[in-house]
C-alpha cells in the first residue's frame, strides 16, 4: 500500500472506511497464490515473491468506482438507520399502546369496583330500611293489639236493660265528655217514656210535622241526627244511642240532661 493511501480516506464516514479496508485486504490476499501438484507426480514448490515485487494498491475518492461505492455504502447505512429508527418507533408505539391499555383497564376496573361498591351500599341500606319498617310495623301492630285487648279488658259488661242502658249511655258520655247523672238520665226516661225503648208520640206536632218523638227520651230524628255519637247504632230505637243522643242534645242546650224537668 501506497503512503498515499491514507489521504485518500479524507471525507469518508467510519464505516466507509472499515468497507474499503476490508475489501483492501481481501485484494491482497488474492495476490497469494500456491502451484497445484500436476499429473506427473512431482511437486513445484510455490515461488515466493521476489523481495523487489511489491503490491501496490492506491485509492481515489474521485474516482467513479470509489463515488459509487460511497453512495452504495452511503444508501446502506441510510437504510440500517431507517430501519432502526422504524424499529424503536414501532417498540415505542407499542410500549405506550399497551402502557395506555394497562391504565384503561385499571380504570375501568376501579369505576367497576366503584359501582360494586355503591351498589353494594345502597342494597344494605335498602335493606336496613326495609327490615326498620317491618320492625316499626310489627311494633305498631303488637303495640295496637296489646290496646285492643286491654280496651276489651276494661270495657264492662252492661245489662241488657234499663239499668244496664243507662250505666253504659253514661260510659259513653264520659268518653265524648258529655254531661249527666244516672238519677238525672233515670228521671227524664221514666217522665218520657216509662222505660219502653219502643215508644213513639204520634199525636204532637212533631208527630203533625212527619217527624214524631221515638225512644226512651223521646228524641225526633233531625235531633237524633244531629246529636248522634260515633260508636253507637244510628237507630232512635236504640235505646244506648237514644240516651246519648239525647244527652248530648241537652247539654249543648241546658247544659246538662240533669237541668232538664220536662218536655224538651
Amino acid at each position: 500500500m501506497s503512503a498515499n493511501t491514507p489521504g485518500h480516506y479524507r471525507g469518508l464516514k467510519k464505516t466507509h472506511k472499515a468497507t474499503i479496508a476490508g475489501v483492501v485486504a481481501l485484494s491482497a490476499a488474492a495476490l497469494t497464490f500456491s502451484l497445484v501438484p500436476g499429473n506427473g507426480g512431482t511437486e513445484t514448490e510455490p515461488q515466493a515473491l521476489a523481495g523487489t515485487q511489491q503490491v501496490a494498491w492506491s485509492y481515489d475518492a474521485n474516482s467513479p468506482q470509489a463515488k459509487a461505492l460511497a453512495a452504495s455504502l452511503e444508501k446502506q447505512q441510510d437504510a440500517i438507520s431507517l430501519k432502526a429508527k422504524q424499529e424503536a418507533d414501532a417498540k415505542a408505539k407499542a410500549a405506550a399502546k399497551a402502557k395506555a391499555a394497562a391504565k384503561a383497564k385499571a380504570a375501568a376496573k376501579a369505576t367497576a369496583d366503584a359501582k360494586a361498591k355503591a351498589a353494594a351500599r345502597a342494597k344494605a341500606a335498602a335493606k336496613a330500611e326495609a327490615e326498620a319498617k317491618a320492625k316499626a310495623a310489627a311494633k305498631k301492630r303488637a303495640a295496637e293489639k296489646t290496646a285492643a285487648s286491654r280496651s276489651v279488658a276494661r270495657t264492662p259488661v252492661f245489662a241488657n236493660n234499663l239499668d244496664g242502658w243507662i250505666r253504659e249511655a253514661l260510659y259513653i258520655m264520659d268518653k265524648h265528655n258529655i254531661p249527666g247523672s244516672y238519677n238525672g238520665l233515670h228521671r227524664n226516661i221514666m217522665r218520657e217514656s216509662s222505660g219502653n225503648p219502643y215508644a213513639i208520640n204520634n199525636w204532637d206536632i212533631n208527630a203533625i210535622n212527619g217527624i214524631p218523638s221515638k225512644g226512651l227520651l223521646q228524641v225526633i230524628y233531625p235531633t237524633f241526627k244531629a246529636y248522634h255519637i260515633p260508636g253507637t247504632k244510628f237507630d232512635q230505637y236504640d235505646p244506648v244511642a237514644n240516651i246519648v243522643a239525647a244527652a248530648n242534645y241537652a247539654a249543648d242546650r241546658y247544659g246538662s240532661i240533669d237541668n232538664v224537668n220536662s218536655a224538651y
